[in-house]
């Protein structure tokens, strides 16, 4: 079994919880340092994972031969700099989502990528990742003929409180154009139906201001709170997104397919699907078979690529869509004109 040494930049709550987790499960794979932004919690981290090497910065990471692969975790402000990086280094990598801060950082990630030979992967959304088979199955197998219309709603109270100190998700120079779940959503819906041609967006930010404790004073927020869209797809389908973090006692967060022969309804919060063909009275459930869910594999599919050569999803192509649909929001939002796609 190949050794796969990888050093980790930025072990924070998602890759403490589903990355560690998830390559100490595989056999062979050592994860052999650690850098975050404090030392501290760097080695808080190495303690708990029995990780041999503290580094307090992460580009001495990155010198260090005995690496072959990157983990990298930190927020989106960085991912950019330290991707390019590793793999002029040599190393694979594996990238936290979302893949940068807007589409011309995922552009020269992309670019380098393409100039390597390594693997380059990103995390994906677990949002309807157990019925994914059984969706691009049935869309693929006809279930809805043609696809008409497409309903996306990503709606939840994190920022309903006016209260609640502001986040890095917030901050623009932190997290860039990424918001709510609209990266995510576009993701799902690309690997289902297929990408835009055109869209328009109006944005929001309904709370201005929020405490910062650190500063000790209000904070302006930089990113909106409400985002609605509406997009014409590659299929010819006119697709509605609409997102916001202000929605107390929301309902389930869904994406819905209207075609000429049936309905397909997705349940993103609790991974059911329902469906209805033309000659049904209503819609039913359907299930997704044990055999057919689509387990969390993440991290075995990257080592499975380092090793075997194996194809990885999302690559860096796929990172590279959702961005320029999120860039083409805020470009359609800032100009009030319709943006077409690709940029």
């Amino acid at each position: 079994m190949q050794p796969v040494r990888i050093g980790i930049i930025g072990a924070g709550a998602i890759v403490k919880a589903r990355h560690l987790p998830g390559l100490a499960r595989i056999e062979g794979v050592e994860v052999r340092a650690v850098a975050n932004r404090s030392r501290e919690s760097a080695e808080a981290v190495a303690r708990e994972w029995n990780i041999p090497t503290v580094l307090s910065d992460w580009r001495e990471l990155l010198k260090m031969e005995e690496l072959d692969a990157v983990l990298i975790g930190t927020n989106p402000h960085l991912h950019a700099e330290a991707t390019i990086a590793a793999l002029e280094a040599g190393k694979h990598v594996f990238c936290q989502a979302r893949m940068a801060r807007n589409y011309v950082e995922a552009r020269a990630m992309y670019e380098a990528a393409r100039r390597s030979d390594k693997v380059t992967m990103l995390c994906p959304p677990p949002h309807g990742m157990k019925g994914d088979f059984v969706m691009k199955r049935l869309i693929g197998e006809g279930y809805l003929g043609r696809l008409y219309d497409v309903h996306a709603t990503g709606l939840s109270p994190m920022y309903a409180d006016p209260g609640q100190p502001i986040h890095w998700r917030q901050r623009p120079e932190i997290s860039g154009c990424n918001t709510l779940t609209l990266g995510m959503w576009a993701e799902v819906i690309h690997r289902w139906i297929g990408y835009a041609r055109s869209l328009s967006a109006q944005i929001k930010v309904q709370i201005p201001e929020r405490p910062d404790p650190e500063a000790g004073q209000p904070a302006p927020v930089g990113l909106p709170d409400t985002v609605g869209i509406v997009a014409e797809m590659d299929c010819g389908a006119l697709a509605i997104f609409h997102f916001s973090g202000l929605c107390r006692f929301a309902p389930d967060n869904r994406i819905e397919l209207f075609g000429s022969e049936g309905t397909l309804l997705y349940n993103l919060d609790r991974d059911i699907i329902l469906g209805g063909k033309a000659d049904q009275p209503s819609a039913q459930a359907i299930p997704i078979p044990s055999e057919m869910e689509r387990e969390w594999m993440v991290e075995a599919d990257f080592i499975a690529a380092i090793r075997e050569g194996k194809p990885v999803s999302p690559d860096f192509y796929e990172g590279l869509k959702y961005m320029e649909f999120t860039e083409a929001v805020f470009r359609s939002a800032e100009s009030g004109q319709k943006v077409g796609l690709p940029l």
